[in-house]
């Protein structure tokens, strides 16, 4: 094969009855300002419209794989197995990115050889693609094991942009029917599969995370996904973290709980934003008992939090005005572990 046509970034798109938002999501990918990328599109088992959308999509680098429904991870690891590039992009299908998203992290990437997964802030979006005026804003430099498992800096599964070689380091086959299929995500998990994945990178490799400064993901929510059974996704992400809990039982033993409390924190502050009154208060009384650290680590954000989750009893109207002071004064809000 010419070596010139070996992908340096290689894209990989699960896609699961995603009609809806498919269409922008590879359009802002094809109108990247970095153009040597393949573009994987792994059909996870759709039955709406999606592939008679993405079938009018002409561009060479796309390819599409065919599957039977693996849920999430599967599809992520048949498109990560599939991938040629020396960098892997993720990016859900109901999420899209800024045009520069590629040229940067290329760039972050070779310029920091130690760094294995590079990552940036997120903007969110409502269902509808309208800003809503919130992110992610994580930490981007000198990241630590505690960090990763405490905070998750890399946020949500579009962000990232991962070396092949650390993906290689740290991929495994299944077991049975799966025994001849190679594993990057946990498909036992159906969320927090990419905090399993963080987690087990932080404690079995030498390779650090880092970000980049500009936000170029725009991350997808709406009410009823801010708001929909949080007790179950906290459910989810202690089976995630604890897969991972024999990597090193001292470290576990040091930072679950106060890891425990960021979760709890950051579910509160979804709540907040869901409008999930008492949810919200609930979450983040239980987030200071769980453990007081998150006091003393980062006082205004805890602080803030409890202080938003007692002012939503407020009227509506006095609510939204004192939001807006706030966002005036202290810039984008953010929604952050």
């Amino acid at each position: 094969m010419n070596t010139n046509s070996i992908p340096v970034v290689s894209v990989v798109i699960p896609m699961y009855n995603v009609e809806k938002y498919i269409a922008q999501s590879i359009n802002s990918v094809l109108d990247q300002t970095y153009h040597h990328f393949e573009l994987i599109l792994v059909d996870d088992g759709c039955i709406d419209k999606t592939l008679d959308i993405v079938n009018k999509f002409l561009d060479p680098r796309i390819r599409i794989i065919h599957q039977k429904n693996r849920g999430l991870s599967g599809a992520r690891n048949t498109g990560i197995d599939a991938a040629r590039g020396i960098y892997v992009a993720l990016l859900d299908a109901d999420d899209y990115w800024g045009k520069d998203k590629l040229n940067k992290h290329i760039q972050h990437l070779s310029a920091n050889p130690e760094v294995g997964v590079s990552y940036c802030p997120s903007l969110f979006i409502s269902e509808e693609g309208k800003l809503l005026g919130i992110g992610q804003y994580p930490k981007l430099s000198n990241i630590s094991k505690q960090h990763i498992f405490c905070r998750n800096p890399v946020g949500n599964g579009s962000s990232p942009v991962i070396r092949s070689s650390l993906l290689a380091e740290i991929g495994y086959f299944g077991v049975k029917s799966d025994k001849y299929r190679k594993m990057y995500f946990n498909e036992s998990l159906r969320q927090s599969e990419d905090i399993e994945l963080w987690t087990r990178i932080a404690l079995t490799t030498k390779w650090q995370f880092a970000g980049i400064d500009t936000p170029l993901t725009f991350y997808r929510i709406n009410d009823a996904g801010l708001s929909a059974d949080l007790d179950k996704q906290f459910a989810s992400w202690q089976q995630a973290v604890m897969l991972n809990k024999n990597c090193d039982p001292t470290f576990f033993k040091t930072f679950y709980s106060l890891a425990r409390a960021y979760q709890l924190r950051y579910l509160a502050r979804r709540a907040i934003q869901s409008k999930s009154r008492i949810t919200a208060l609930k979450l983040i009384h239980k987030a200071i008992y769980c453990d007081y650290r998150i006091v003393f680590q980062e006082p205004s954000r805890t602080i803030v939090t409890l202080c938003c989750a007692w002012l939503k009893f407020l009227p509506c109207n006095i609510y939204c005005r004192l939001e807006k002071l706030v966002m005036l004064n202290f810039g984008n809000s953010s929604i952050k572990h």
